[in-house]
């Protein structure tokens, strides 16, 4: 370890939702291991605040998905964005993160940059699925990027961006096999029943627009298969709003309702109802079958439909080139079409085996040492 390495620095990071906070968490591991007096300072998560992180704004603040949503709340985060950057620039750290949340994090590694603070940004913003245009905006923001799938860094190289690839930090925290009869055991769940994991996302406008229709669909599963037992994991501060909706729905009493442990669920079930977005790489790291689902405001689905550049929205179809799983989105989303597409895994193992074929494979794929890669890639940009 060098003297330099040894001295006190302070980072910032913003994270602006949950599974920013998993992949920040892990990167101040790295960190941490490098730079041991290392002081971290921003906008984070739980994750991020148990490894010592100091959090000026919560990160719920900036948890809001979609055109209409965020122009819903465009005042209050606009404003927090203001005070950071003024806040970031009388402190000056050595380093500024952003952590995903490109729409938020990009526009203020840019004024931090053109100031002359370095500049990570973690997380390809998805350029290859939509918003091409945004290059251009990563170029101006970043002295590196950090990629969590290998295809990214050719993709920026061409554009001038550079960036490395780090792995993807999920596929070092999930194993390989899981551990589906104790999953159930700790949830209580039957060790025999087929079991349906509900997942209708972590933001209240994904609650919102999803849940009802995923209890809606799991009461004509249930219907279909009595058998059948639903677990829906939720986080601690959506849970007065999923048990409201449950309440409202045919399904009232008869689904599970757990804080968190989305992995353990996922590791439980036969099969997943899921939100589109990093959960669903969950559910296949964790190699379950699924049906991928996403509705939200017409009018922002509208706008962001028409910068689709691929025929694929869920991240395990996307990694794999094909429609290895169903995806239902918008009007295609309605409780029939889900109870019917979730039920078809139930009734075909064969379909089953080759997906976590893929999945295992891609699982593969995607396993690096994340931690230390990217604290090697970040000590490259101070020295640089």
């Amino acid at each position: 370890m060098t003297g330099e390495s040894e001295q006190a620095r302070q980072f910032a990071l913003v994270a602006g939702e949950p599974s920013g906070d998993l992949l920040a968490g892990l990167l101040l591991d790295g960190l941490q291991r490098r730079f041991p007096h290392l002081k971290t300072v921003g906008i984070g998560g739980p994750q991020m605040l148990a490894r010592g992180f100091e959090s000026w704004w919560p990160q719920e603040k900036l948890a809001v998905r979609g055109y209409i949503e965020v122009l819903r709340h465009y005042a209050e985060i606009a404003a927090i964005r203001r005070q950071l950057k003024a806040r970031l620039l009388r402190e000056w750290p050595e380093l500024f993160i952003g952590v995903d949340a490109p729409d938020f994090n990009l526009d203020l590694e840019a004024a931090l940059r053109g100031r002359g603070i370095k500049t990570v940004h973690f997380v390809c913003p998805s350029i290859w699925a939509w918003r091409a245009d945004r290059i251009e905006k990563i170029r101006a923001a970043a002295d590196h990027v950090l990629c969590i799938f290998p295809f990214e860094p050719a993709l920026l190289a061409e554009q001038g961006v550079p960036a490395s690839y780090v792995g993807h930090p999920l596929a070092n925290v999930i194993p390989m096999q899981p551990d589906r009869a104790g999953a159930r055991r700790a949830l209580g769940l039957s060790a025999e029943a087929p079991v349906v994991a509900l997942l209708p996302g972590s933001r209240r406008s994904e609650l919102r627009y999803l849940a009802s229709r995923f209890f809606s669909a799991a009461a004509l599963m249930q219907r279909a298969q009595p058998a059948i037992e639903f677990i829906a994991p939720v986080l601690p501060s959506l849970r007065v709003e999923a048990e409201q909706l449950l309440a409202a729905s045919p399904m009232a009493g008869r689904v599970k309702l757990v804080d968190g442990q989305s992995h353990a669920v996922l590791a439980a079930c036969d099969a997943t109802l899921i939100a589109s977005g990093t959960a669903t790489l969950e559910a296949a790291l964790l190699k379950r079958p699924m049906v991928i689902a996403y509705n939200m405001n017409r009018v922002s689905w509208h706008l962001m439909h028409r910068q689709q550049l691929q025929p694929w929205v869920g991240l395990p179809n996307i990694l794999c080139g094909e429609f290895v799983v169903p995806e239902l989105l918008q009007d295609a989303a309605t409780p029939e079409a889900l109870a019917e597409a979730t039920l078809a895994w139930l009734q075909e193992p064969a379909r089953v085996q080759e997906a976590e074929r893929k999945f295992t494979a891609m699982h593969v794929q995607l396993q690096r040492d994340t931690p230390t890669l990217c604290a090697d890639a970040i000590q490259k940009v101070l020295e640089g």
